[in-house]
């Protein structure tokens, strides 16, 4: 009997958060007339979708004991990238360096997004498996490092008079499903299958869990561990590309600290920072918590500098929460 109640004890602790932020969503839908209607909905769920491709990119970082914190610079320099090219030809305030580019298919401008974006994951990769750098300072430089290419390419204005062939992918929808939550869907199973049916999976929570005895086993670390900045880096790049298409505009602070918000959303979703644990599944748990504790405050009216204080706390807590399940196990 005694062992149910510890057990139940740290299933409240563990999950204090998910449970709180339930809490509040009962109370605000309750209390606020428009929270729980297909509007609102359909809303948090285009938003879920960018946050989600982002936290899933973080995710492979995490699992094997690493981090970006350069994800949220790599989305604005994406998002960036994709507002140049994809401007319209009459708009008054075309971006000065490609106003006389052709159009260009709106797709091919995608893979140049990613291209651009896995330049930089790559360089993650190999400053972190060649040159021993830990993630925490490899990705914090890059961060550094990318705003200021984003700054000197954009000179810090502000871009949009978008083509409606780019909007359209983020604001159109399919049997009245937004094409974000499709897209994001499908993201999320081909990473679901990454993670748990191929040998780069499988590679991937055997460094997490024990990094010498996977080189051990024959696990070639410093390649699996550069396709995982790589991929984390594609994945940054087609955020960055929706999030413009969805905003109608772009800047140099677009994305910014959205990679805190995936490394929060991970470990709220049961990704552990200590490495070896983590699914897709529980990112998605993750990032839906984190958005509907954004929701609930905007409809409660909080003032949005409260808001950051808020969103702060729950990710100190949240990593909190992860470090204490990691210490109860040993």
């Amino acid at each position: 009997m005694d062992s149910k109640k510890v057990n139940v004890k740290d299933i409240l602790i563990n999950n204090g958060i998910i449970i709180l932020i339930l809490l509040m969503v009962i109370f605000v839908g309750v209390t606020k007339e428009n929270f729980f209607s297909i509007g609102n909905f359909s809303n948090i769920s285009i938003n879920v979708a960018c946050r989600f491709i982002i936290a899933v990119g973080v995710s492979g970082c995490l699992i094997t004991k690493g981090t970006d914190l350069s994800a949220g610079r790599a989305v604005g320099l994406a998002a960036c990238v994709a507002g140049t090219l994809l401007q319209r030809a009459d708009y008054s305030g075309r971006f000065e360096l490609t106003k006389n580019f052709p159009e260009l298919n709106v797709w091919l401008i995608l893979l140049i997004c990613v291209a651009v974006c896995c330049i930089f994951g790559l360089i993650n990769g190999i400053v972190i498996a060649y040159l021993s750098v830990p993630a925490f300072i490899g990705t914090l430089g890059m961060q550094m490092i990318v705003y200021g290419i984003n700054l000197v390419y954009t000179k810090s204005v502000p871009l949009g008079g978008y083509r409606s062939d780019y909007t359209n992918i983020a604001n159109g929808s399919f049997l009245g499903i937004p094409y974000l939550f499709i897209i994001a869907i499908v993201i999320g199973l081909i990473m679901w299958f990454v993670y748990n049916y191929t040998r780069h999976g499988k590679y991937m929570y055997a460094i997490g869990g024990n990094e010498a005895a996977a080189e051990v086993a024959g696990v070639n670390v410093k390649k699996t561990k550069i396709i995982i900045y790589v991929t984390a880096a594609a994945l940054y790049a087609i955020a960055g590309f929706l999030l413009g298409a969805k905003s109608g505009g772009a800047g140099v602070n677009t994305g910014s600290g959205y990679e805190l918000e995936a490394i929060a959303a991970c470990t709220i979703g049961g990704v552990s920072v200590n490495g070896g644990i983590g699914r897709v599944s529980g990112i998605v748990i993750g990032v839906l918590v984190f958005e509907l504790l954004k929701t609930c405050l905007q409809f409660l009216g909080i003032d949005p500098n409260y808001q950051f204080i808020a969103q702060g706390i729950v990710i100190v807590v949240a990593i909190a929460l992860d470090i204490r399940k990691y210490i109860a196990k040993k």
